[in-house]
């Protein structure tokens, strides 16, 4: 089921604001690093949310480095209060990405993550980039929604990359790409065959572990998406 952009900015307004409730917290407490915070209940009761909403708001701010949850230690303050105030101000100013950063992000980290996934792939991983190769084509063939299935693939090489950063960036936007990406007609046209060739391409590069190559093939699958970027 697809996101919507207004159901994402709403989810984003209400943990942006529980976050800023939380630094408020803290600074009433004067909490230092290494502090403990209260607990997830009592925050939920004192700023009226339900515990999911806590709970979303500390990972977010857990995968921003400023909290760390210990187990059966609660959750941690993991800077000073100084660089907490400063990067909380900076996590709530954060836009959500418009598709054009999103997508231009996206092609940025590929055409590292083919490379990296062409030079270190085992055979379980090549095993794993054709079985989801093979699932597009069938919904490629039988004309079906495919886009989940495209955007697996390109999963599927981040994970043969070795490289877990770049496969959480992949993993973070992936989300965000399947909310807009359905709005766009940037592959409205194109031929079955020639949208199976184009990532057929990619996974014989990665098969054969010709790096030049596997880029290449990764370039030329998005030239189309590349030059819909340049009229945005």
């Amino acid at each position: 089921m697809k996101i919507s952009l207004i159901e994402e900015n709403r989810k984003r307004t209400v943990q942006n604001d529980v976050i800023c409730k939380i630094r408020d917290l803290v600074n009433t407490r004067n909490l230092e690093f290494g502090d403990k915070l209260p607990s997830e209940r009592f925050m939920s009761e004192k700023f009226e949310v339900n515990r999911n909403q806590i709970r979303e708001a500390i990972r977010r701010l857990e995968f921003f480095g400023v909290l760390k949850s210990k187990a059966q230690s609660g959750t941690i303050l993991n800077v000073g209060l100084i660089g907490f105030n400063a990067i909380i101000n900076e996590i709530v100013s954060l836009d959500i990405p418009t598709f054009k950063q999103l997508v231009e992000t996206r092609i940025t980290i590929e055409l590292k993550t083919v490379c990296l996934a062409a030079e270190r792939r085992s055979e379980e991983d090549l095993q794993k980039i054709h079985s989801a190769l093979h699932s597009l084509k069938l919904k490629l063939i039988s004309g079906e929604d495919h886009l989940e299935d495209d955007l697996l693939f390109h999963i599927e090489i981040a994970k043969a990359s070795k490289n877990n950063a770049l496969l959480t960036f992949m993993l973070l936007i992936t989300p965000s790409i399947l909310a807009i990406y359905d709005k766009d007609t940037v592959c409205e046209g194109d031929k079955v065959t020639s949208e199976i060739k184009k990532h057929e391409d990619v996974y014989l590069a990665i098969k054969s572990k010709n790096v030049k190559l596997a880029k290449k093939m990764m370039k030329e699958h998005f030239v189309k998406l590349s030059q819909h970027l340049e009229g945005v």
